[in-house]
This record gives structure tokens, C-alpha cells and sequence, in this order.
């Protein structure tokens, strides 16, 4: 175990009848870290959370905290609390009852409870709310409830299962500053899963992407946005382009930094542009006329007017408006003058001078794309 790492989960695997739900999960997380799992519904997130809580058992692989074993112990000798959705709170028990319930089991006095349940609530803002029960509070504060409850005994990890779901998108983000507030001043590890990009990244400090029950991406939110490696990372965590095209040349260099990069001369349909990728991603695979995919974050790519020698030829499909952006719609020509893969740009303002069927072509800066280790 290496210094600093906290929990590892060392090939989990899980199957449910014939449907392999994990194949093989591998991930480490530090100690006073915020790791947040992200994927779509059936993906496998909840079921990774109910292994480590000791909830549901993996069919192989190992469960490692702080050092320690823990695949087969018990939930409560594990060193950690879980957070769900509907926050589980008991509806005929007191805010401070609520919290305090896991003190109790374990026989401790009532006037520590008091203070121990005094002390989180001042951690989540609900100091005076002690009496009130849950039904007298609002969503937020229920949230904030819950959390109390599951910090309150300290675990060495605090497992979350979309806790903020259930919320409006204003109350939500705020919720999100406030559960990364709540994080870094106990330095409790959080193992947190969601299916919202924009949380994700909010919150997190690396981000697990997964994906059928295995993990496409680990790295942090930076990482995975400006840095993908394969086309399900770079499309779920923002919008990005994916292309699949020819390598028409390359071309070694060094940039202003001293990085040997090598520049791929990409060619696509009816048009090329060009990507520029360190030697060390490159690899010796790539050579004249590989078959590469490439990504393109949309704010990265330009869409001119007419025809250029530089760039991929398309045709204007459509415009939509959203959150401050303008996202311009395209389809790609191919080389006999039919429309193929579509091709989107997003711009800061509310419109455009392109509109349907404008000829075009779309170009980006050689450092702008990023090659895929696969689709």
C-alpha cells in the first residue's frame, strides 16, 4: 500500500445471474480525497458503492482500508458510512435523534451524543434545528441531515449515492460547494457517484469515468476534459467531436516547452487538418494511412465560411441556444459530395452569420486535438 492511499479496490468483480455487472475494477484513493465515480444509469456505480460498504459481497477481488483487508467484514467493522438518495432519515426521530443513533447503538452516553450531534450540526449550518423532525425540513436540510448522521462517528470513509438527486439545480449547486466545504474541513475521504458531468467536476479531485461495469478514465477533471483517451471520456465529461480518419503524414518536432511531439496530418472525408501528440502517446504503431480517432472539444473548434485548402469540408445543419453558448450544428461531406458524421461548434454570444445549408469548413489549432487510445 503506498503512502498516503487510504482505500483500494484490487480486481472487483461482480455478476448478477448471467449479466457481468463489474469485470475487473482497480482504483486507490488517498486519504482526505474526493473521488467521484461517473456514468450512466446501469453502468455499475451503485454497485461498486454496496461492495465497499459491505452491503453486497464481489464475486472475486479484494477490498483494502487503510491497509487492512476488509472483504469479508462486516458493514460496521469496515471504518465506513454510506449516504443515499432519499437520505433514509426515521421520520419519527428528531434531528438530533437522527444523528445520534449510531452513538447510541454502541451504548454511548446521552450528554456525548448531545455534544457529538452539537458539533456536526454546527459542521453542516443546522445548529438550532436539533428538535425538529424530518418532515419540518426542507430538502437541503434533510440532505445536510443525513450527512451529519454518517460523519458523526467519523469514518475513515464516507461513501455518497447521488445525495443531491433528489434537489432543484440551484439548491443543487449550492449543496455541491457545500459538501466540498464539508470534505476538506474533516479530511474524510469521499467516495462519491453521480451521473452529472457538471458535479463531477465541480467537486471532484480525480474522476473515475465508467462504463459497463469498468473504468474508462481515471485521472483529474482536467485531465479527463483536456486529455480523453477514449471517445466515450471525451463525449460524457463535456461535448467534444470524435472523428475517425487516415493519417496522411508525419512530422517530428519540438515545442516551446522542449516536449518531442509528432504531428499527424489527419485526413477525413473531403478535407484534412492536422493534430499534434507527444512522442510518448504516440507510440510506433502510428505510421502513413493508420486509421486514428481524435477528439475536439467544440469550443475548440472554428467554423469558417466556404471552402479552405485547410480543414474538413460540411454543410450548416442548424443553431441552438444554451447556457451562454451558441452551438452551431454541422454534417461533414465526404469525398463524393454526401453528408456524413455530424460535426458540432459551440461560440460565446446568442448568434451567428451561419445559417442552414451553408457551405463550410470546420479547423481547429494542431494542439486543440487530442488522439484516442480507443474508440
Amino acid at each position: 500500500m503506498s503512502a498516503g492511499e487510504l482505500l483500494r479496490l484490487a480486481g472487483i468483480k461482480k455478476k448478477y445471474g448471467n449479466v457481468e455487472v463489474l469485470r475487473g475494477l482497480d482504483l486507490c484513493a488517498g486519504r482526505g480525497e474526493f473521488i467521484t465515480l461517473l456514468g450512466s444509469s446501469g453502468c455499475g456505480k451503485t454497485t461498486t458503492l454496496r461492495i465497499i460498504a459491505g452491503l453486497e459481497s464481489a464475486d472475486s477481488g479484494q477490498i483494502f482500508i487503510d491497509g487492512k483487508d476488509v472483504s469479508m467484514l462486516e458493514p460496521d467493522k469496515r471504518g465506513v458510512n454510506m449516504v443515499f438518495q432519499n437520505y433514509a432519515l426515521f421520520p419519527h426521530m428528531n434531528v438530533e435523534q437522527n444523528i445520534g443513533y449510531s452513538l447510541k447503538l454502541t451504548g454511548t452516553p446521552k450528554l456525548k451524543i448531545r455534544e457529538a450531534a452539537a458539533e456536526v450540526l454546527a459542521l453542516v449550518r443546522l445548529s438550532g434545528f436539533e428538535k425538529r423532525k424530518p418532515g419540518e425540513l426542507s430538502g437541503g436540510q434533510r440532505q445536510r441531515v443525513a450527512v451529519a448522521r454518517a460523519v458523526i462517528n467519523r469514518p475513515k470513509v464516507l461513501l455518497l449515492d447521488e445525495p443531491l438527486g433528489a434537489l432543484d439545480l440551484q439548491l443543487r449547486r449550492q449543496m455541491q460547494i457545500e459538501l466540498k466545504r464539508l470534505q476538506k474541513q474533516l479530511g474524510i475521504t469521499f467516495i462519491y457517484i453521480t451521473h452529472d458531468q457538471e458535479e463531477a467536476l465541480t467537486m471532484s479531485d480525480r474522476i473515475a469515468v465508467m462504463r459497463n461495469g469498468v473504468f474508462e478514465q481515471i485521472g483529474s477533471a482536467a485531465e479527463i476534459y483536456n486529455r480523453p483517451k477514449t471517445g466515450f471520456a471525451a463525449r460524457f465529461v463535456g461535448e467534444a467531436n470524435v472523428l475517425c480518419g487516415k493519417v496522411q503524414s508525419l512530422t517530428g518536432f519540438q515545442d516551446e516547452k522542449g516536449v518531442k511531439k509528432i504531428r499527424i496530418g489527419f485526413e477525413h472525408s473531403a478535407g484534412c487538418a492536422e493534430v499534434d501528440v507527444p512522442e510518448s502517446e504516440a507510440g510506433g504503431g502510428i505510421k502513413t494511412g493508420s486509421v486514428i480517432n481524435i477528439a475536439v472539444r467544440e469550443e475548440k473548434l472554428t467554423f469558417s465560411p466556404g471552402a479552405n485548402a485547410h480543414g474538413l469540408a460540411a454543410v450548416v445543419t442548424g443553431k441552438s441556444f444554451s447556457g451562454g453558448l451558441l452551438r452551431v450544428c454541422a454534417r461533414l461531406i465526404s469525398a463524393n459530395g454526401n453528408e456524413s458524421g455530424e460535426i458540432n461548434s459551440s461560440i460565446q454570444g446568442i448568434d451567428s452569420n451561419l445559417e442552414a445549408g451553408d457551405r463550410i469548413t470546420a479547423d481547429w489549432k494542431p494542439a486543440d486535438a487530442v488522439l484516442l487510445e480507443r474508440e
